[in-house]
């Protein structure tokens, strides 16, 4: 069994938690970036798998988020791109790997994944962006066409409930629950690491809210208008793309990773939504593995 530390890295006047499973030190270490924003770690903590003697996998949570520092009175135009950008180079600091590290991020941590590599940080070996828009206007787009897919009556009490902005309406949830059992999970109930990341969400969604929206097929925070497509071709290390078959991160919306980062590749797992690494876990992390070993 690999071996297993945590601890927090300062970070201004706050401190991120993190997780180390293997030895740091040995080869490339992977550092896997969540989603939401607003996520923990948790859901995402089949990627330790991957630690062997060969690669250390470090997991941690974002400011706001699980173990860090929670600051739910903070003003929503505090969190920012470059806030968590600036946290993850804090962290790679304190690790001691920012010399040399391959990075892994599922759907909001794809974004910001890019986000970092279109700057060239000089440390990324290999990239993988796991179920991530790379506009949140393709997104909203993805979005409304999966939305249309749903029952009448799950649209008409959608549609009824963010007319009067009544989110926390037990009925709007009931029916966005319906559209995140096709699209985000298809394993139902879900399963423990998964729903630990959701309560965790709903216990403190300060994160979530402010740059996302209620929900996911309802972006009105401050990612609404976010897009990497332009800057993409600035990423020259190799990348991988994945997403699912009934992902709410369609093809359409990774697309702009496959086409416009040079040599990128794609694969899309046939049996899963927006969580492959659960849905589909022994062929993810054999692809992911298989991808990270070569040369």
């Amino acid at each position: 069994m690999s071996p297993l530390s945590t601890g927090f890295a300062p970070f201004r006047q706050y401190r991120t938690w993190y997780r180390v499973t293997g030895e740091l030190g040995r080869g490339v270490p992977l550092i896997v970036l969540h989603g939401g924003p607003g996520c923990t770690h948790n859901y995402v903590l089949s990627l330790a798998d991957l630690a062997d003697g060969t690669r250390a996998v470090v997991h941690y949570d974002q400011l706001g988020c699980g173990g860090s520092t929670r600051l739910p009175d903070a003003d929503p135009g505090f969190w920012t791109v470059e806030l968590f950008l600036a946290e993850l180079d804090n962290l790679l600091e304190h690790l001691g790997i920012a010399g040399s590290y391959d990075v892994l991020g599922q759907s909001w941590g794809g974004m910001l994944a890019a986000e970092h590599a279109v700057r060239r940080p000089a440390g990324l070996r290999k990239l993988v962006i796991a179920d991530s828009p790379a506009s949140m206007h393709d997104w909203s787009v993805a979005a409304g066409k999966l939305r249309a897919e749903l029952p009448a009556e799950v649209r008409e009490a959608l549609d009824r409930h963010e007319a009067t902005g009544d989110y926390a309406n037990p009925e709007y949830k009931a029916a966005s629950d319906v559209f995140y059992a096709r699209h985000v999970c298809r394993i139902l109930p879900n399963p423990p690491e998964v729903r630990r990341t959701l309560e965790a969400m709903e216990e403190d969604p300060t994160v979530y809210n402010a740059m996302n929206g209620p929900n996911e097929f309802h972006v009105i925070g401050s990612l609404r208008d976010w897009t990497v497509v332009d800057r993409l071709p600035a990423i020259e290390v190799p990348t991988l793309v994945l997403n699912g078959r009934y992902d709410e991160a369609t093809d359409d919306c990774v697309r702009p990773y496959v086409d416009q980062i040079a040599g990128a590749r794609h694969v899309r797992f046939e049996n899963s939504s927006h969580m492959p690494h659960v849905e589909e876990r022994a062929t993810y992390l054999a692809t992911v593995r298989a991808f990270l070993e070569e040369a």
